[in-house]
């Protein structure tokens, strides 16, 4: 299904596959929260490779945003960064650990989830959370229009370069990348897209575990 939805993702924002890669679909329906990672090749249909729970935008409060749709590309025009792993006002450690790697999207345009709603403007990122009080919460809306995923998830992409076919390619005509894990083990068919849809369900799939956070 997801791989499917994503092939419609791209085919409406004109974006070809010249090679075959990594692409990872965020479903930010409440019923699902959920990451799903796919290789895809333009030849052939898309492979599941595995799912993880997320939480994206929970519209209702103050600052909050409704996590947009479309194909974002993870490019060096907004470089990523990596979590300093202090705490908030709050005590919440927003990034998750020290070392974490935030996915950075660029400013992009989001419907205001206060108020009398409308567009406004977003830093949208992808990163790991505090895994003591937050990450219990994935697969539930709890963000600010980010999408927060599980450091295990976090690791896994960033120790194999999933979603760094820029990066890779720029490391690789010597260029020295701070964010770059030194101990990496880049795949073949590094991707360069992350796909946010709304599957539009209306309830639970059966596949889907219960909720944990509130």
């Amino acid at each position: 299904m997801y791989g499917t939805l994503a092939e419609l993702a791209l085919r409406s924002s004109t974006t070809y596959l010249a090679k075959p890669q990594y692409i990872l679909v965020v479903d930010r329906n409440p019923f699902v929260q959920g990451a799903f990672l796919y290789w895809m090749r333009p030849d052939m249909a898309p492979i599941y490779v595995g799912a993880s729970p997320v939480s994206t935008g929970k519209p209702g409060r103050f600052d909050h945003f409704e996590t947009p749709t479309g194909v974002y590309l993870h490019s060096l025009a907004n470089p990523d960064f990596r979590a300093e792993g202090t705490k908030n006002k709050n005590g919440i450690l927003g990034y998750g650990k020290k070392g974490m790697r935030v996915y950075d999207f660029g400013w992009q345009q989001a419907r205001r989830g206060w108020g009398s709603g409308g567009p406004g403007t977003i830093r949208l990122q992808m990163h790991a959370t505090d895994p003591y009080y937050l990450e219990p919460k994935l697969g539930t809306p709890q963000s600010k229009g980010c999408i927060r995923i599980s450091a295990t998830l976090n690791r896994f992409i960033d120790r194999f370069g999933l979603l760094d076919a820029e990066y890779e390619l720029t490391a690789s005509e010597g260029n020295r990348l701070w964010v770059l894990l030194p101990d990496r083990t880049p795949a073949y068919g590094a991707g360069r897209y992350l796909i946010i849809i709304d599957s539009a369900r209306d309830q639970r799939p059966t596949w889907s575990p219960a909720q944990r956070g509130g």
